[in-house]
């Protein structure tokens, strides 16, 4: 993968070389045809709405949905400035089209339980809505393939986060929201999946260089509502929805590593590699 410098310090994007389109795109294709064969659903027919009950729905349920929601509704700036970087890759480019309209699937889902529950106004999502969109998100990382490695970790924390939630409906027996965590769970899974098949690719054509870049972004990782929701963290750790920085390493950078056949040693060579900055945050503090 051939890295193209912008001018007047834009962004870096992506002149793909024949080899590595053609891995993205198989990479691109599987990733669509299971979702078409095994994963689409859909919001009206597949969430079981005529079970909210009004007995176990509660406020807290409502601020964990309401930030997963909050940063589902960064779609639109997730995916314009993620097509901007990618756009010279079939393979990429269509990616991220599918992703934002899965991702959308997800944001209104949520506000749909909100509404659906009277944990929310309309009035009020309203509100929370002007609130989102008064900030806009920007690309964390210059590079198409630091941006893969991103994506990556963020899905798989995501998909932790969603898997905690999963389980804490069913043990509330609420087939609801057991449901809704479980369809975009499963998405953020797939997700993850193609992800972590760039990075792959990415090892092959340099592997010196993607590890550092992995080191990076974990070191500088993260969640795209950290620095945009107010009091993210905060709110995370109340709602019970957030994973600590224990788990998003124990859970999800060394599994990655693993699945990606990187050897810790050599990952952590990478990362002394890195100049000093600010480290991951205190245990007890939530990343997602």
């Amino acid at each position: 993968m051939i890295h193209v410098a912008g001018q007047n310090g834009e962004k870096v994007g992506w002149k793909v070389a024949e080899t590595l389109r053609d891995g993205v795109y198989r990479a691109y294709l599987d990733f669509v045809e299971t979702a078409e064969k095994k994963r689409r659903w859909n919001i009206f027919d597949d969430i079981p709405w005529g079970a909210i009950d009004p007995e176990i729905v509660s406020e807290e349920n409502a601020r964990a949905i309401e930030i997963f929601c909050s940063e589902e509704l960064y779609v639109p700036d997730y995916s314009a400035k993620g097509l901007a970087l990618v756009r010279p890759g079939f393979g990429l480019t269509w990616f991220q089209m599918s992703w934002a309209q899965e991702e959308a699937r997800h944001g209104l889902v949520f506000r749909e339980y909100l509404t659906r529950s009277g944990l929310r106004t309309d009035a009020q999502f309203a509100a929370f809505e002007a609130k989102i969109f008064g900030h806009a998100w920007e690309l964390p990382f210059a590079t198409a393939r630091q941006m893969a490695c991103y994506g990556a970790l963020q899905e798989g924390a995501t998909f932790i986060a969603y898997k905690a939630q999963r389980a804490m409906a069913r043990a509330a027996e609420d087939p609801v929201l057991a449901a809704i965590f479980h369809l975009v769970g499963r998405d953020e899974a797939a997700h993850g999946g193609f992800y972590r098949a760039v990075i792959g690719l990415e090892l092959l054509e340099d592997r010196a260089g993607t590890v550092a870049d992995l080191a990076r972004v974990v070191t500088e990782f993260k969640m795209p509502g950290d620095g945009l929701i107010a009091d993210y963290r905060e709110r995370l750790k109340s709602s019970g929805a957030g994973i600590s920085p224990r788990t998003f390493v124990e859970h999800v950078v060394w599994p990655l590593l693993t699945m990606l056949n990187i050897e810790r040693r050599e990952f952590k060579q990478a990362m002394k590699l890195r100049p000093a900055i600010e480290p991951i945050p205190a245990a007890e503090e939530s990343v997602v």
